[in-house]
């Protein structure tokens, strides 16, 4: 099981301190003090091998059941997301169907935000039911009373964004979670518009957090990978399950790079979140537009909620983004 990285104490080390130096370990060949790219799909077994589960995902052994990258990025997300436990996967999508997958059974039933991502709609409108029989009901995610309406005795799964993917409509996170565990349910929450530090789902309720590394978390379009990150119960089986047997693992290159380019998410979101505010601004201003759909406006319909989960970073002052420009 990966773990959270206990070298520092978390307590007393800053959370940017932990997109840097996460997931690094000094040990192996030269004392590296970052993890180098170890581009291996096996390694040494033991002298008597027969006693061995070649399926534990817990050794190294062969990189489709783990790895030396992976474990470090693994680490590092833990780390960053506030979690127990994580598993990295070659994408997005394949860390959305790995959640389904491994929770999710015939005859069950989820809850589906009805402003989502392309291949989540798609899962769950045409590929999930018509193969196995799951039945999905879309809610308006921000009526609360429609979310508590759609839920039935077999739902095993509520599924979100933090920030709808592309109506930017906000989710109340701890609410759908005190809703999910009140039925013995599940939240899974897709938080790639809202990477930590601007967001940890998990510390508002959540089970499972999943992110496409690819965008944010690497930010520099060279390298594609999934994750999910939670409670180490719920991610166990998506390990288990999903990563060994159905083999979206992802490679070790790619983990590499983006162990490298999280170091720096800090800074982007921060440089993001004061060029965003000011263009919405600019928008907004324009006779010409005629709507801006921006959580940080205070014109948003969520805007209020926005401000309660994301504190500063959903109002972030003119001053900080010319401090951002002249920096």
């Amino acid at each position: 099981m990966t773990q959270r990285p206990d070298k520092h104490d978390a307590s007393t080390v800053g959370e940017q301190t932990w997109s840097v130096h996460g997931g690094n370990h000094a040990e192996g060949e030269g004392g590296a003090i970052r993890v180098p790219v170890t581009m291996a799909n096996s390694y040494h077994l033991p002298a008597d091998p027969s006693t061995m589960d070649w399926s534990n995902p817990e050794h190294l052994t062969y990189t489709r059941n783990t790895g030396v990258n992976q474990i470090a990025l693994q680490d590092k997300l833990v780390a960053l997301e506030h979690g127990q436990d994580a598993v990295a996967l070659a994408s997005g999508v394949a860390a959305l169907h790995a959640v389904f997958f491994s929770h999710v059974s015939v005859g069950d039933h989820v809850v589906v935000a009805d402003a989502t991502y392309e291949a989540t709609y798609k899962l769950w409108t045409s590929l999930l039911p018509r193969k196995y029989g799951i039945d999905a009901t879309f809610v308006d995610i921000a009526d609360l009373d429609d979310v508590r309406a759609a839920i039935r005795p077999n739902t095993k799964l509520i599924v979100t964004e933090v920030i709808a993917n592309p109506t930017t409509k906000v989710a109340d996170i701890a609410a759908l979670a005190d809703l999910a565990h009140a039925a013995g349910a599940l939240l899974m929450v897709d938080s790639t518009f809202t990477p930590p530090p601007l967001f940890r789902p998990l510390d508002h309720g959540a089970d499972l957090v999943v992110h496409s590394l690819t965008k944010y978390i690497n930010g520099h379009g060279d390298a594609m990978g999934g994750a999910v990150i939670g409670t180490a119960t719920a991610v166990e089986p998506i390990r288990s399950e999903a990563m060994v047997d159905v083999g979206g693992v992802i490679s070790p290159f790619n983990a590499w790079l983006i162990m490298r380019g999280s170091v720096t998410l800090p800074l982007r979101l921060r440089q993001h979140q004061a060029s965003a505010l000011e263009l919405a601004r600019f928008l907004e201003s324009d006779e010409r537009i005629a709507y801006v759909a921006y959580p940080g406006l205070e014109s948003h319909p969520q805007h209020d909620l926005a401000v309660r989960q994301f504190g500063g970073a959903a109002r972030p002052t003119r001053d900080s983004a010319a401090s951002c420009r002249s920096h």
